[in-house]
């Protein structure tokens, strides 16, 4: 099967849409498919080509970056879109959180009449509230354009399936996200690294993500206060210089991947989320695998990802004293803080990105039959 994923980010992107897109990519080659990724250009940092090295070809996209957010990358407008795709010889086109270039990609299918499966996530709508205060609408009638035209979208939750379903988008699917449980491990816990963080042996609660408005880490504020507790802050953006003033005494180690972040991540003692407009919420499963309690809000992907009391805890959104809270809870309780870690390590077993890759290879094989027996 030759796929083309067309993603508004890709690596040395570090978010979720990127890793999910490097993730499908990578699961298609090991299983003997052919992906073609179609992204916006990055500025490169040194004078490696990352892509360079990849099994599969990455055409990259001219772009400029987001004004306010230049991690953000947006595509111009360029023919090599549609090019791309005939050369390929794609069989489906893969839609990865499409707004910009993915409703091009989407115009492009649409054109040379390539079926298309169009995976929603990110919740555009409460970005336009949350940074412009208005938008909401007109960003729900661009997902809803482009969502309608795919042949079939993917949702990550039943949160954001709902959202979609109710704002009149058909076809809509569940297709969860994966996690490596073997980066992602209690093994990596490192007492050199939590000396480092705790001198005083406080207990180490954990944000791993971007440092942006829509994330709401100004309320990891009152755990700030809490006696004996270290926070720890993993992640770049825009909210950083306010959030290093507003979180008295957290620890900001800046973006981290690979087996650096995960070596963090196991060792946290609570790893705490704040936003409440995930679509799925990946930093919950990574640290669900690595053993480590998890305190999110009861809003979006978290529900599908937390059992209260037994896999984590969750919160109301935007209760900054709730997750204080939760983290006093935890705290006082070793025991607790041992058997939700590891609930959400046992739960997470079986969602390796093998086991997700090949459930979305069977959403295009389904995509292709149906469009098969309708030209029949």
């Amino acid at each position: 099967m030759r796929v083309a994923i067309v993603t508004e980010s890709f690596p040395p992107d570090v978010n979720g849409v990127a890793h999910c897109a490097l993730q499908t990519a990578r699961h298609l080659h090991r299983r003997g498919h052919h992906p073609l990724v179609i992204a916006p250009a990055v500025p490169h940092e040194g004078p490696a080509d990352p892509d360079a090295s990849r099994p599969y070809p990455v055409l990259r996209i001219p772009s400029l970056p987001l004004p306010g957010y230049p991690q953000v990358r947006v595509a111009l407008p360029s023919r090599r879109l549609a090019a791309a795709l005939t050369a390929h010889r794609t069989d489906v086109v893969h839609l990865a959180s499409p707004f910009v270039l993915g409703a091009r990609g989407m115009t492009a299918a649409l054109r040379l009449r390539i079926p298309a499966v169009a995976v929603y996530q990110t919740d555009l709508a409460g970005y336009a509230r949350t940074y412009l205060g208005k938008g909401e609408n007109a960003a729900w009638r661009r997902i809803r354009a482009v969502h309608t035209a795919a042949d079939r979208t993917l949702a990550p939750s039943t949160a954001s399936a709902r959202d979609l379903d109710d704002h009149g988008v058909p076809r809509v699917r569940l297709w969860a996200r994966g996690v490596d449980t073997e980066r992602f491990t209690p093994g990596r816990r490192d007492t050199e690294l939590r000396r480092t963080l705790a001198p005083g042996g406080e207990l180490i609660v954990g944000y791993v993500g971007r440092l942006a408005p829509e994330k709401n880490v100004e309320l990891l504020s009152s755990v700030c206060a809490l006696p004996g507790v270290r926070v720890v802050i993993v992640g770049d953006g825009p909210s950083e210089p306010g959030l290093r003033a507003a979180l008295p005494g957290a620890r900001f180690l800046g973006r981290l991947t690979g087996d650096e972040l995960a070596r963090v991540f196991a060792s946290l003692d609570v790893f705490a989320h704040s936003g409440p407009q995930e679509t799925f919420c990946q930093t919950v499963q990574e640290a669900q695998a690595s053993g480590v309690p998890v305190i999110a809000p009861a809003a979006g992907g978290p529900l599908d990802l937390v059992d209260h009391g037994r896999t984590g805890l969750l919160v109301p959104p935007g209760d900054t004293a709730a997750i204080a809270d939760a983290v006093s809870l935890l705290a006082a309780d070793p025991r607790l803080r041992s058997a939700l870690g590891d609930a959400g390590r046992e739960v997470v077993q079986g969602r390796t990105w093998e086991a997700v890759g090949d459930q979305l290879i069977g959403h295009y094989t389904e995509v292709l039959a149906t469009r098969t027996a309708v030209a029949v």
